[in-house]
Order: C-alpha cells, then structure tokens, then sequence
C-alpha cells in the first residue's frame, strides 16, 4: 500500500473515530429538559421570576446516578452555545438532583427569551456531553390584573419577526391537520367520510372550483347511522350537527364554520375570539357536492393539547385490554382542547374536581406532561363545584402533582386554601364531618370560594333510588333503581364523604411534612386517627364486615365499603367478607368510581377479579364503549344508565391508571419517582410489556407469566432512579430468583418476592421452578 492510500485509509478510521465520538457524546447528554414543567417552553411563557429545571439523566452504560451537574442560562443562543453565559453559570454542583433546579442567576427580564443547558457528572466521575440548548420565555413577573390568583392568559408572543398567541405556564392548544381513512359515495348518494377516530375539531374542504354558486349540506357526528350515514339522531349528548355551506366560482377551500359554544354553566369554558371553534366528530357527509372527492382534499382541523404519542406504549396477550388502552391514551389525547381538564366538550365544558382527578392520574400514564394538570388544580382551587366529595378531591390532586413532579411550589403557595378543602370545620367531636346538620354557613362556603346553592353530597353519579324509597327516581333517565350509587341512603354522616375527609387527613399530614410544618403534621396524624377509629367504631358492621351508608342507616351499599377499603380504613381481619360482597356486586359504580374500585380490589389482592372484571364484554364496560362505537371514552357505561351521555369524557379513561399502578404496579415511593415501585399484580394476563413515562424518564418493563408459576420480567429503570421490585410469590414453595443470569438470595415480603435498591439501568429478573429428581 503506497503513502497516498495508507494516509486516506488512516483519515477514513479517524472520521470514523470523531462520528463515534460524537455519537457517544451525544447519548451521555442529558434530555427530556423541561423548564417549570414545560417541556416545550418555547412555545409558552412562563410568569415566575426564578423557574424551576429538570433534566433526564444519561450516560454510556446502564446503572447511571448523577453525582454532579452544572446550568449555563444565557439571553441569546450564540452565547449558550459557546459556552458564554451572561445570565447564570451554576459551576459544578455536587448534587443528585436533577428535577425542579431552581433558577439562581441575576435577575431575568420580563418578556425576554433566555436559553439554558445542563450537563451531568455520573457516579464514575464521567463528564457528559451538554445538553440541547433549550429555551424559554419570560411573562409579567408582577401585579397583573386577572380573574383569580393563578390565572392563566392568552398572550401574544413574538419570535422571528412573527407573532403568535401562547398561553402562560403551559402548552397552548393547537389545531392540526387530520386526513380521513375512507371516502365513499353512501345509499343516499352522498359523500360518506369516515376519520380513524374522534377528536374535537371543524372541517376543512379542498373543492373543485364550481361554475355557479350553489348549497351543500354537511353532517358532523361522532354515531354512525346503517347504510354509511352520520347518525342524525343519536341520542343523549352525543354530538351531532348539520351546517350548510354555500360554495362559489372562485373559491377552493373551504372550513366549516360551527357556531360558537354558548356557556350554560357556571365555569365553562369558551374559545378566544381568534379560534374557529369545534365539535366532537369522527364522520362527515356531505349532500349535493357532485364532484370526485379524495382523502387528501379533507382534513378534520383537530383542536388539540400537546401530546407526545411515543411518551407511552402498552401491548399485551389480551385483546380486549389492547383495545381498552388504545381507547383511553386517545381519550386522553384528544379531551384536553381547551387547555384544562373539562368534564366533556359537549354539553358543559366545565371542569369538575373529581372528573380532573381521573384525568389527572389516568394523563401521567400516558404522557410526561405536567402543566396542564398543574393549572386544573390551581383553577378548581377558586372555581370549584358543588359536590362534597368533589371538594375534597383537591388534597388528592395536589398530592398526586407533587409525587409525580417532586416540585413543592404548588404545595407551599396553596397550603392554606389547600387545608380549607378538607372541611374541618365541619366536623363534630368524634372527627366525623357533616354537611347537613347546620355546619355549612356563608362564611364556610366562601372561605371555599363555593359561591352557588347546591354544596351537597354525591357519592356517584347519576345518583339511584334510595334503598328506604319505592319509587323509581334514579337521575337522568337512568332505568334501574341502583343508578350509579347502589341504592345508596344519603344521611346526615355520610360513610363515602367522611371516607374522602379521612383520606384529605393522611395526605394533609405528608404536605405539611413536605413543608416542615411540624404541629400541623402531628395534628393530621392524630385527627386522621380520631376519624379512622370513629368511622370503624360507629359506621362499620361488625357482623357483616360492611361498612353502612352513614350513621344510624341499615344499608351497605356498594360505595360505602369500597371506599374505605380503597383509602386503608377498613380493617384486614374483614377483607374476605368485603371482597366476596364487592365481586356479587359487579361493576357496581360509574366509570368516575373505577379508580377506587380497583385500589381496592388490588388491596384485598384480588388481582384475578380486578383482571377479568377490567376486561369484561357486559354493558357496564369498557369493551361495551367500544362495542357501541365511541373512540373516546363515555360519560356512562350505556345510554340506558345516563340519558344524556356524552361520547367524549375523560374521566372514563381510568384504565390508563389502571394498568400502569394495578396490572403493573407502578408508582413513586418518592417524590418524582426519585424511589419506584414495581409490583406487577397480573392475574390471569399471561404477558404484557409497557413504557411508562415518568419526569425522570419512561420505565420499560415486560413481564410474562407461566401456568406453572414460573414468571420473569424484563425491566428498564432510567437514570438517577432507584427501584423496589416485588413479583408475584410462585404457589410452589421450591424455586429460584436469578437476577441478570446470577442466582440471588430470596427474599419474602408482604407475600411478594422483593428485589430492593434497584439502581438505574437494565434487568431480567426470573422465578423459576426447582425440581428434586
């Protein structure tokens, strides 16, 4: 080989060696930045004067733990990317911390962009690379006039010379293009349009220019009607809507225009003036347009919340379950169009504390998105709902904000009106609560800022007949006596709301833990206990095992014992009774009670049930909605429950939750998942493999599950996170734990077998038989 071709063969190798290097640079950075729970920042901005960072840690191999980090913020790109921050360098901080960095930099100006990158040290001492510069714009800081504290607006924000409307503190709401999946000509001649599934949105039409001016008609709807028609009558609220369009020489395109949502309710939500507004539709027809029509000359113009569709995945050897989760990550997807969590886009557009509680943890299933779940709890705070129970699923929302995102802002700037939603002063001596024994005064209601008539007690919706009544008076045309509520008997200590109250104590005592509040911390303990002791004392049977519908009242229904069961009231030495009483009763509540229902059932480890129950084909489930049409999860199991139903509320989306904290038993032990658990609680599923998204980064885990009682599970932890694995305990007493392919110690727990202190990184963890020959 002469000189010429060894020196190109030798800068081949070193071209290779740079791109390589590169490559390895570039997986060692962090990713995942968010800047005050922004993952795109860019297209928000952001009122608070020092935000908040976090970070997905990386790195060359498996097992990798920040020991160090450093943040440059810069006011242009060119100076963030060469190095040359004038806004702040951290340095190199020794710490493990990478969620919720506070900004410590100089000042930041008001309605200005900055940009920051971070980059790790692992617990090797390696250096990363630094991260993709992200960047973020600044708001008003200060006093500006708004609704109620918190209140997040419409702006105009200017970049590159363009001008666009975003809103404060989260992502804005965008209309995208969506094409359909079939045209057809249908029996009445008409253009028959079928998208792949529902979302909110209006019509855009690319036409053949016509000669004269002439009239179509269009039908939206969410219900196929035979002979490929929409459903013009399709009952309770399911959306449908007929529009005429006037079509003209000249003119090729064309959007459907939808009369503005008029609001009937006290908090619901309407377009700005700048958005066309929509309608809940997944079929078009179009009457007198007699030219060809492609797919690619119409596009449904979907109103939509950022979502990132690869933030989860979930497959399973059950069809029915694929179908369940494909149904409530779209649900999930497409019902937040307006920016906050709403009870339904066609009837109210009001959000409502429980159904954004369900959305809430159903939504960190599916997606790394926390804003928007931050701004509902802040709005539900000053703009609440009359029910009870729905007051008091505030402490649950803020608690389940700060366990996902590890970030006590929200907890701090809120504690007082936080604490207000327990209800406390409501409560009698033995700690029980009531709001129909003349507690609830004007001064109570406002220091809720509940400013209607209707503050009472709901359990479910809608509610049935009391057991103590005859006639048939379920709510909202409902056919049967139980209703959504089992026959449940309201009185004046109520066990379903004073079950909620006892639940707002225990988590009240971790918030003021979490904030060094140390008397308001012993007092929720004690009080917790006090309310605990009563309820058991005065409301539980203790020849059933039940729990009764409320003080004095010979009634057990459904609710009244799931709850407690579900919130750790009930005592152990009753779980046989109450779970034998809980399966006679079948799906027993609404799809709003289903998260409960399940907590419970995995509590009383009934994990075959809650497997078949999740899965069943009856009318009062999951496969029913998906059988009677709808691509969006329903307000009620069927028609027949809840006449006026909508096809398009959040709240049935429960199974995304389900899945992830029941089937696999994933949850944080610690704030933003610093700590996981794992506890997969299968039951009949042979096998399944999901990606769990997390603020630290997805969890990836698959496990499958032998007749035999062999099972193993293959496991993902992401960086800087450590994980306590519990696997099923296998019925035979002989077998072995093999970890990575070495054979570990067995360790039994709470009839699991537990793997502790997991550190980031890569796993196969396997069960398996030992046989004496």
């Amino acid at each position: 080989m002469n000189f010429k071709s060894s020196l190109k063969v030798l800068l081949s190798l070193l071209l290779v060696l740079m791109v390589s290097c590169q490559h390895f640079q570039d997986e060692t950075a962090p990713t995942g930045l968010m800047t005050d729970l922004l993952l795109h920042p860019e297209e928000a901005v952001i009122t608070n004067p020092s935000p908040r960072f976090s970070w997905i840690v990386n790195g060359s191999g498996d097992g990798v733990m920040q020991t160090a980090y450093q943040i440059m913020v810069a006011s242009d790109q060119y100076l963030i990317e060469n190095g040359n921050p004038d806004a702040w360098d951290s340095g190199k901080v020794y710490s493990d911390e990478s969620i919720a960095i506070p900004y410590n930099g100089c000042s930041l100006n008001e309605n200005s962009s900055y940009w920051w990158r971070v980059r790790t040290w692992d617990h090797n001492g390696e250096v990363s690379s630094y991260s993709t510069p992200q960047r973020f714009n600044t708001g008003d800081f200060g006093n500006v006039e708004r609704n109620w504290p918190g209140e997040s607006r419409w702006v105009q924000l200017k970049t590159n010379g363009e001008t666009e409307y975003v809103y404060e503190n989260r992502h804005p709401i965008r209309y995208h293009k969506v094409f359909p999946v079939s045209i057809v000509e249908n029996e009445s001649g008409n253009h028959f349009i079928s998208f792949e599934k529902a979302a909110f949105g209006t019509l855009i039409l690319t036409l053949d220019e016509p000669e004269n001016e002439s009239k179509l008609v269009i039908h939206l709807g969410e219900k196929l009607a035979p002979g490929n028609q929409v459903d013009r009558n399709p009952g309770g609220s399911i959306t449908y809507n007929r529009f005429e369009l006037i079509i003209k020489p000249g003119q090729t395109e064309y959007q459907v225009d939808i009369p503005r949502f008029v609001s009937n309710y006290p908090n619901s939500q309407v377009l700005e003036e700048h958005m066309p507004e929509v309608a809940a539709f997944r079929y078009a027809e179009i009457e007198g347009y007699t030219g060809n029509l492609q797919t690619s000359q119409v596009r449904q113009h979907a109103l939509l919340y950022h979502f990132d569709d690869d933030a989860a995945h979930f497959i399973s050897s059950d069809d029915n379950l694929n179908q369940i989760w494909d149904l409530c990550k779209h649900t999930l997807k497409v019902t937040p169009f307006m920016g906050v969590y709403i009870d339904g886009g066609a009837r109210e557009r009001m959000p409502y504390e429980a159904d954004a509680y369900v959305q809430q943890i159903s939504h960190y299933a599916v997606d790394r998105e926390y804003a928007i779940q931050r701004y509902t709890n802040d709005f539900m705070i000053f703009n609440p709902s009359w029910p009870t129970e729905w007051h008091l699923h505030i402490v649950l929302m803020a608690w389940a904000d700060y366990m996902a995102t590890g970030n006590a802002d929200f907890l701090e700037k809120y504690y007082d009106e936080i604490k207000k939603k327990t209800l406390l002063p409501l409560a009698r001596e033995d700690g029980l609560i009531s709001t129909r024994t003349g507690l609830v005064t004007e001064e109570i209601l406002a220091s809720i800022h509940y400013h209607g008539s209707s503050f009472r007690d709901i359990v479910d919706w809608p509610q049935g007949t009391p057991a103590n009544e005859t006639e048939l008076r379920s709510g909202h045309g409902s056919i049967t006596f139980e209703g959504e509520t089992d026959r449940y008997i309201f009185s004046d200590i109520n066990t379903v709301v004073n079950a909620f109250h006892y639940r707002n104590l225990v988590l009240m005592a971790k918030i003021a833990g979490v904030l060094d509040k140390t008397e308001d911390e012993e007092f929720f303990k004690e009080r917790s206990g006090l309310v605990r002791a009563s309820m058991n004392e005065k409301l539980l049977n203790p020849e059933t095992g039940l729990y009764r519908d409320g003080e004095g009242v010979d009634h057990h229904a459904f609710h009244a014992t799931m709850f407690p069961v579900a919130f750790g009231i009930a005592p152990e030495a009753y779980y046989p009774q109450i779970l034998e009483f809980i399966i006679s009763k079948g799906m027993a509540c609404s799809p709003y009670g289903t998260p409960y229902l399940f907590e419970a059932l995995y509590e009383l480890g009934a994990e075959d049930y809650a497997f078949e129950l999740l899965t069943s084909e009856t009318d009062r489930s999951w496969m029913n909605m998906i059988r009677f049409g709808t691509t969006i999860t329903s307000e009620a199991w069927d028609l027949k429950y809840k006449r006026n139903m909508t096809w398009n509320h959040a709240w049935g989306a429960a199974p995304a939750y389900i899945i992830t904290r029941g089937i696999f038993g994933i949850e944080p032990l610690e704030p933003a998942f610093r700590t996981v658990l794992i506890k997969p609680q299968p039951g009949a599923l042979q096998s399944a493999e999901i990606k769990s998204p997390t603020i630290r980064g997805p969890i990836h885990a698959k496990f499958n599950s032998e007749p035999e009682g062999e099972f193993n599970m293959e496991l993902v932890i992401p960086g800087n996170t450590y994980a306590r694995v519990m696997l099923p305990l296998p019925e035979k007493e002989s077998f072995s734990l093999i970890l990575n392919g070495i054979e570990m110690p067995v360790v039994i727990e709470d009839g699991s077998v537990l793997i502790d202190n997991l550190e980031a990184g890569r796993y196969l963890l396997e069960l398996k038989q030992v046989y004496d020959f």
